[in-house]
């Protein structure tokens, strides 16, 4: 392949038929090595560091990772539909400049996850280097956004290569961990407390909820006649038994190790596995397991911050040069975050995760209601680029919605810096996030229904896009 077919050129454009390749499976390996890696490690152990016991903790997290799994694959299915990147869909809810409300947000979650991932990773590139955590840092975020500045081949490719490498890593710790620890006496000690347990729960379907708005751009180029059913059930799968078995091996080292894990989760993890090559190539894994999952945030980033400003600029097609300077804006951000954020990661994460999901449950209730439900899995694509079109500049009918769920959410929340009043009757469970799904889903349908957008000048398609529009939205 030359060099000119892998730097990719589309944006937040259609893929044209004839761009389109790759098969469902595709999702499959992205998502799988995109969660077998450290940070997924240290969701599941915060399930045990805050309380939770081994076996409540696992099953909590699987229920999670399902339910908010099945939600994120949802969105993975409209990609081939449609060719499009996941938020410019969501122009067909909220309005071609009403969706920078949910996008200034989703941008603030990628720079968040960005610099979470960078803090683990520049520890991993620190040793592999000979250098400190500061330049690891540095180092892991330009190599970051180097690939991202490539796209989306590259991004699926290093997806195959670290399902590969990063799962065999995964079986070697394993068993080593299973070696060193009485996993029975773990399992023994089993005691079910609720609020422990809806944490676990919110844990891990946060983690997969807050994939969700950027999870159809690496589904988009998959043909259009990419069956829905299998790009939903590979998307799950990877992502469902990747983040499992990352969370699962958290569950059991943070149980088994206490304060060793705490204070340093990178080295205990290489520590584990053992010395010399061993560990350089751990070293390895777990920057190429972070090196995939960030190469994804930055690429998300890119296209939401692409997204937000050309609502209101009406540009939907970038340049290289273009291209680079926001991937670049992403990473300084992100970076600055890292370096600012490294000393407290563990105290911090917690809290970001559950507070992100807050503001993507909503979201999520709204595009999966309006594209299944009302919409029938279909957009007038050219309208989505035209504030005097169908769908309108703003929507103001899923705006309310959209702040009603995350106003309902409020009373239900538990973090370090905010406990709803509901919290307590519930034994201090949260349960912020199956609010969050509900309410909004349940208003945004019985007010859509009502008044749907009105037509404007684009024609309306069948399926995606016509063929004569499909040749208009080409650069």
């Amino acid at each position: 392949m030359a060099a000119e077919d892998l730097v990719e050129r589309r944006s937040i454009d259609v893929v044209p038929d004839d761009e389109r390749h790759g098969t469902a499976f595709s999702q499959f390996t992205l998502w799988l090595g995109a969660n077998l890696q450290i940070t997924a490690v240290v969701t599941g152990a915060l399930a045990v560091v805050f309380g939770g016991d081994v076996v409540w903790s696992l099953v909590g997290l699987v229920l999670g990772n399902l339910l908010g799994g099945a939600v994120m694959a949802l969105h993975s299915a409209q990609g081939p539909k449609l060719g499009l990147p996941q938020m410019i869909q969501s122009r067909a809810q909220f309005g071609v400049k009403g969706a920078v409300v949910p996008l200034l947000l989703v941008i603030l979650m990628y720079v968040g996850f960005f610099a979470s991932g960078s803090v683990l990773a520049g520890q991993a590139t620190a040793e592999l280097t000979h250098t400190n955590d500061t330049t690891g840092i540095v180092v892991f975020a330009a190599v970051t956004a180097v690939m991202a500045a490539i796209g989306y081949r590259v991004i699926h490719a290093l997806g195959r290569v670290a399902s590969v490498i990063c799962a065999l890593a995964f079986v070697y710790l394993g068993i080593r961990l299973v070696d060193r620890v009485d996993v029975g006496a773990l399992f023994g000690d089993a005691r079910f407390d609720l609020p422990m347990f809806l944490l676990a729960v919110s844990l891990s379907a946060s983690w997969q909820l807050a994939f969700g708005p950027y999870v159809a751009d690496y589904s988009r180029y998959l043909p259009r006649t990419t069956s829905a059913k299998a790009t939903f059930w590979w998307t799950l799968s990877g992502s469902a038994i990747g983040s499992q078995w990352s969370m699962t091996f958290g569950v059991l080292v943070a149980a088994s190790a206490g304060d060793a894990f705490l204070a340093n989760q990178v080295g205990y993890v290489v520590g584990l596995g053992g010395t010399g090559l061993i560990a350089s190539f751990l070293y390895f894994v777990i920057a190429l397991g972070k090196l995939t999952i960030n190469v994804l945030n930055t690429y998300g980033g890119f296209m939401s911050m692409v997204t937000s400003i050309s609502g209101f600029r009406g540009r939907r097609v970038l340049g290289p040069r273009g291209r680079a300077a926001y991937i670049a804006v992403i990473m300084v951000a992100g970076t600055a975050v890292a370096l600012l954020g490294k000393d407290s990661f563990l105290a911090s994460f917690k809290d970001f995760l559950l507070f992100l999901l807050t503001f993507f449950t909503p979201w999520s209730a709204i595009n999966l209601v309006d594209y299944y439900l009302i919409s029938r899995e279909r957009y007038d694509i050219p309208a989505l680029f035209d504030p005097h079109g169908r769908y309108g500049a703003w929507r103001w009918d899923a705006l309310l919605v959209y702040g009603v769920g995350l106003l309902a959410q409020l009373p239900f929340l538990v973090t370090h810096f905010y406990t709803g009043p509901l919290v307590d009757p519930l034994g201090g469970a949260d349960i912020s996030w199956i609010v969050g799904l509900v309410v909004p889903a349940v208003l945004y349908w019985s007010l859509a229904r009502r008044n749907p957008p009105v037509p404007g000048d684009g024609t309306r398609t069948e399926r995606g896009v016509s063929p004569s529009a499909r040749a208009t939205q080409a650069p």
